[in-house]
């Protein structure tokens, strides 16, 4: 299990160029003009994890197999999108799709590049997108509260769960904030998903900077930071000129030019390491001779359901899981190791998977 990450904005913030860095290809048209992407590109990338290539060499396995993420490119959003302005309705259709937003701000100065509101302010930009987002989603709200009218007054039990859900979400979106700040009860957790309410969605905002201000940020950056914590959100800083330039390079030679801009990871690393805390992701393996694999899942899963990542016959016939910590593996130079110090477990169905676990499953057919 990977997961789809929407990348948005609006025209001419950088969306294309950074998806083209991603994902290292050319399939987005990056050009100087709004609505440059019409069809939302979609690319998946190998997530990086140093300690997925370590378990492949004490293993020596023959096939390195990392966790997949998809970028979604989606086309530049303008004012008066919720009513169909620009793109505003294929926008809006491509981003319920989509597991978290990736909302890409204009942080760096350059003349030669128009913006659709003829300055540079991430902030009122950010406002601007999250403004359409409410307005749809009311919109949409009031619609289906209509369409719940008959089945409410015959008693439906589900239309009268998804009428108090919808009317909580109005309350709070008429309120001038996102549906995502309302705790929501674990009975009601499916129903709400189920809404696919646009302001529902995890926000990262990427702040794209100039070249020489890629290290430390801006003053632009730093306002985005400060919305983003005021928000509860997360917001990570990257040149998408520079992304582009190193996924051209061969690896030593992008290391070698991180080194001179004074980074010390590619944008693509810490813009996935942010994805997975909003999304509260974490990873796991599976290490043997023939490869080396890592899986991703939510943060809290129980070992059958992390077995059923892999199989669905895993989890339906889970007897229990060999588990070894990561740190364990490496330390005892790997499974063998591990198991002659005693640092294998055998875990069963209450097991809270952690990050980094290395495990094997016992299961009936």
């Amino acid at each position: 299990m990977g997961f789809k990450m929407g990348i948005v904005g609006l025209p001419n913030v950088g969306k294309s160029t950074l998806f083209n860095a991603l994902t290292k290809t050319a399939a987005a048209q990056a050009a100087n003009f709004p609505f440059c992407t019409i069809e939302p590109n979609v690319g998946e990338v190998g997530v990086p994890d140093a300690r997925l290539d370590k378990l492949a060499e004490i293993a020596q396995s023959k096939q390195i197999i990392p966790t997949r993420m998809t970028f979604v490119d989606i086309a530049g959003l303008v004012k008066g999108a919720s009513k169909g302005e620009g793109l505003g309705n294929q926008f809006l259709a491509n981003i319920r799709e989509v597991d978290a937003i990736a909302h890409v701000l204009r942080c760096f100065e350059d003349g030669d590049v128009t913006h659709v509101e003829g300055r540079v302010d991430p902030v009122a930009d950010a406002e601007t997108i999250e403004t359409e987002l409410m307005l749809a989603d009311i919109e949409s709200i009031e619609k289906r509260l209509q369409g719940l009218v008959r089945k409410v007054r015959g008693g439906d039990k589900e239309a009268v769960q998804q009428e108090r859900l919808l009317n909580e979400a109005l309350a709070v979106l008429e309120e001038g904030k996102p549906a995502r700040v309302i705790d929501v009860d674990a009975d009601d957790a499916k129903a709400w998903s189920l809404l696919q309410l646009l302001t529902t969605k995890p926000v990262l905002y990427v702040c794209n900077v100039g070249e020489n201000e890629a290290a430390e940020g801006n003053a632009h950056s730093t306002k985005v930071g400060e919305l983003a914590a005021s928000q509860g959100n997360s917001h990570v800083i990257i040149s998408a000129q520079i992304e582009e330039e190193i996924s051209k390079l061969e690896d030593e030679e992008a290391e070698m030019f991180l080194d001179e801009m004074g980074l010390d990871e590619a944008g693509l690393d810490r813009l996935i390491r942010a994805g997975y805390e909003l999304l509260h992701l974490e990873t796991y393996f599976t290490v043997g001779p023939k490869e080396a694999r890592a899986w991703t899942i939510r943060t809290g899963t129980l070992a059958p359901q992390a077995a059923g990542v892999i199989h669905g016959d895993f989890e339906k016939g889970f007897i229990r899981a060999e588990t070894i910590a990561y740190d364990d593996y490496i330390e005892s130079n790997g499974e063998q190791g591990a198991k002659e110090a005693g640092k294998m477990r055998a875990e069963g169905k209450g097991y809270t998977v952690q990050d980094g676990d290395v495990m094997h499953f016992l299961f009936n057919t």
